[in-house]
């Protein structure tokens, strides 16, 4: 009897600590349609909390361990949860079992004959939702679950199916405990590295979980190839390969991420000419080159990207879209942690944009540093500017000068959605 089968074997209630997070509160809903009870606590309560709470879950704000109910058998908690949280103390003195929310996601995709785990350093969002909505799309049921929202379907689903698609997060090693049917790397660089242990751990995670693949589907780079190159059943790719691929209506990394989620497709098998038609009608990922506000004069653009290679196919990939615009990028850095170590490269590729906005870094849970947006705009050069205002102040210094044809793009992974609304009030006044 495998691990997962024994976690699963008399599981009735879960507790889920942090169940309001973007990627537990998902994992929580296939819990639910699958039929087991559910229970869980979260600082703030939100729209995911409400729902699950509607669909019969027990939910309480804040942590305490009077929230751990009796009957609870398992707890999973989600990376934001401290081991002194008072649940996950409770639970360990009843020797009530604990997993983090990536462990408990590989223990549950263990269960499926064909999973499919979509790592990589970037793009993993988004190739995960169009595979899963090419399956949609071809009638083909999955289970699945996707770590950001999706325009017109759920971000996450249960079937009766043998197939279960999810992303697997490389920031807190977790890919590493995966052993899909297939896995997918997208790419592999050096983001993450402080989280895990360093560069050689990061590294080390991707292969393990490329060995622990029983097919591995990759992006041949320097960093690919020395890790995977000794997979005995791997099918290495090349991007420009990919970024020539007929039929796909994409252009740049969309292109690339589009082009994989057909070739995993093809493998469950959906022919290509299927998986094409499907693809070019993806509906696409909030926060992922989402048009927020167009006329003949303005355009407004949000993507997530927040690394710097990221902020590069992005302003590629904008310039090729908009070859007439003025290109304005609004960047969040994201964490202090990678500000630091790429500061250099972020004003590198920054610097490619007809102007440049630098809002305050987004800092994640207690973070600090010395380095700070203010140093990233001196690295740029004279047409970057540093926006230390709050949200509502910002569109009259980033609109004050507009011209002819203006592209605004806002990037960045933190809170720098909240300056979307304020600035298509300012352009719609």
């Amino acid at each position: 009897m495998t691990i997962a089968r024994e976690i699963f074997a008399d599981l009735r209630h879960i507790h889920f600590v942090g169940i309001g997070g973007a990627g537990t509160a998902p994992l929580a809903e296939i819990m639910l349609q699958r039929g087991y009870s559910i229970s869980g606590s979260d600082l703030c309560l939100n729209i995911k909390t409400e729902h699950l709470k509607q669909q019969g879950s027990l939910i309480f704000q804040g942590h305490s361990g009077k929230n751990l109910p009796a009957e609870t058998q398992l707890l999973v908690y989600s990376s934001a949860a401290s081991d002194d949280n008072p649940e996950l103390v409770k639970a360990r003195k009843l020797n009530i079992p604990c997993l983090r929310r990536g462990e408990f996601l590989a223990e549950l995709s263990s269960l499926y004959p064909r999973t499919v785990a979509v790592s990589g350093s970037h793009g993993k969002t988004t190739i995960t939702a169009m595979l899963v909505w090419i399956l949609r799309q071809c009638k083909v049921p999955c289970t699945y679950l996707i770590g950001g929202k999706v325009n017109v379907f759920p971000e996450f689903g249960a079937a009766d199916s043998d197939i279960f698609i999810t992303e697997v997060d490389e920031s807190d090693g977790t890919n590493a405990l995966f052993s899909p049917f297939i896995g997918l790397v997208s790419n592999v660089e050096d983001d993450h590295s402080w989280s895990v242990g360093g560069t050689e751990a990061l590294m080390t995670n991707f292969s393990r979980f490329a060995q622990q693949s029983r097919h591995l589907i990759y992006v041949r780079s320097s960093n690919s190839v020395k890790l995977f190159k000794d997979h005995p059943n791997a099918c290495s790719l090349d991007a420009n390969d990919l970024i020539q691929s007929k039929g796909i209506k994409f252009n740049g990394f969309m292109k690339i991420n589009a082009a994989l989620a057909c070739r995993v497709a093809e493998e469950l098998g959906i022919t290509p000419d299927m998986a094409i038609q499907a693809v070019n009608d993806f509906p696409g990922v909030v926060r992922r080159m989402t048009v927020h506000f167009e006329s003949p004069a303005v355009t407004l653009i949000e993507d997530y990207a927040h690394h710097p290679t990221e902020v590069a196919r992005s302003i590629e990939l904008l310039r090729q879209n908009y070859p007439q615009h003025h290109l304005r990028v609004i960047f969040q850095p994201h964490r202090y942690a990678r500000l630091e170590k790429y500061i250099d490269a972020f004003a590198r590729e920054l610097a490619h944009a007809d102007s440049v906005f630098i809002a305050p870094v987004f800092a994640a849970w207690t973070e600090h540093s010395e380095i700070n947006s203010q140093n990233l705009v001196e690295r740029i050069n004279k047409k970057a500017v540093n926006l230390d205002l709050n949200w509502a102040e910002m569109p009259a210094v980033i609109l004050r000068e507009r011209p002819e044809k203006l592209l605004l793009a806002v990037l960045g992974a933190g809170d720098i959605e909240k300056l979307i609304p304020e600035l298509k009030s300012s352009l719609c006044s």
